[in-house]
């Protein structure tokens, strides 16, 4: 089975692949999820046996630390789960930290509430691969969960909008770091104060292919209108919990209903990163519709990061 030759070393943002190898590794992990169901006699069973890969997890975490724990061992490598005082500097130097692991370890996965962390981690560690499994910029591994969920519905993915509905936060950011990739335009519908920086916005541009368009909106009906896929997230994200009352009440106008659905196609998925809180992004019957894929998304995060580790280190 082949696998992506990364342009470099480190993961830490979509736009680390090139579009070419992003649709390799998106075409790798679909054939992975489909050879899954052989067990031991699968392709890729062993094929990272002899590896470590560190986990350092400062914030909590059910889908990513689970599915990069089953994702290793499956591929036949072994973890060493770090304590998050790791992430803080101040026991030692992040860059302490990357030398010492590289000369024992040849990934580190991080889930941290700074994305400089990871980067001066990347920087140090120069036999170190480091993955960024969230931080406060991106969210890197989600968005190609997204891509290979989306794909798997739609089938022909060219031409297809994506309106994320709330805040312009690291998960909108991957989003629209890849998706104009794969020829899919992303609507991004926040209140003011809240918007996707220019920056993303641009750089979605840069890499779009097919005529895909990145496109903001301070409105979140003129956003899904048409929409063949409506994602949202929480509103209050973790580290940002002293805001929450002031945040509730501006992006009150953005919960996904089922009004707001019904402004999309007939056929549009809802989508949601996880965890949901039922009631505030989105209402309960949304979140448990048929048009839900948020389970989908979860457990394509295996597959995608399966992909990615082979990329990265076989």
């Amino acid at each position: 089975m082949s696998t992506v030759a990364p342009a470099k070393k480190d993961f830490l943002s979509i736009l680390d692949l090139s579009t070419e190898e992003l649709l390799r590794l998106i075409d790798a992990a679909a054939r992975i999820k489909a050879e899954r169901r052989l067990g031991q006699e699968a392709p890729t069973t062993g094929r990272l046996r002899g590896a470590h890969v560190a986990l350092l997890f400062e914030k909590p975490s059910l889908r990513t630390r689970s599915t990069f724990e089953i994702a290793i061992r499956e591929l036949g490598g072994e973890t060493l789960h770090l304590s998050r005082e790791f992430a803080d500097g101040t026991r030692e130097p992040l860059q302490d930290v990357a030398r010492n692991l590289e000369r024992w370890v040849q990934a580190l996965v991080i889930r941290t509430y700074a994305h400089d962390k990871a980067k001066a981690l990347a920087a140090a560690g120069t036999r170190l691969h480091v993955i960024n499994a969230l931080s406060d910029a991106e969210h890197p591994c989600q968005a190609l969960a997204d891509i290979l969920t989306v794909i798997e519905r739609w089938g022909e993915r060219e031409g297809r909008t994506i309106a994320f509905v709330g805040d312009g936060n690291n998960v909108a950011t991957s989003l629209v770091h890849a998706a104009p990739q794969f020829g899919i335009s992303v609507h991004v519908a926040t209140p003011h104060g809240y918007e996707l920086s220019a920056r993303v916005v641009e750089e979605g541009l840069r890499t779009a292919r097919s005529g895909a368009r990145v496109r903001t909106f301070n409105d979140a009906r003129e956003a899904v209108i048409g929409a063949d896929a409506v994602y949202t997230d929480v509103w209050t994200s973790m580290g940002q919990e002293d805001e929450a009352l002031v945040r509730r009440r501006a992006f009150e106008p953005f919960q996904v209903n089922s009004h707001l659905m019904a402004a999309a196609s007939p056929r549009a998925l809802f989508m949601h990163c996880l965890p949901a809180h039922r009631g505030e992004e989105v209402t309960a019957d949304v979140f448990e519709s048929p048009a839900s894929v948020v389970f989908d998304q979860a457990e394509n995060r295996l597959h995608t990061q399966k992909a990615l580790l082979l990329a990265l280190l076989s």
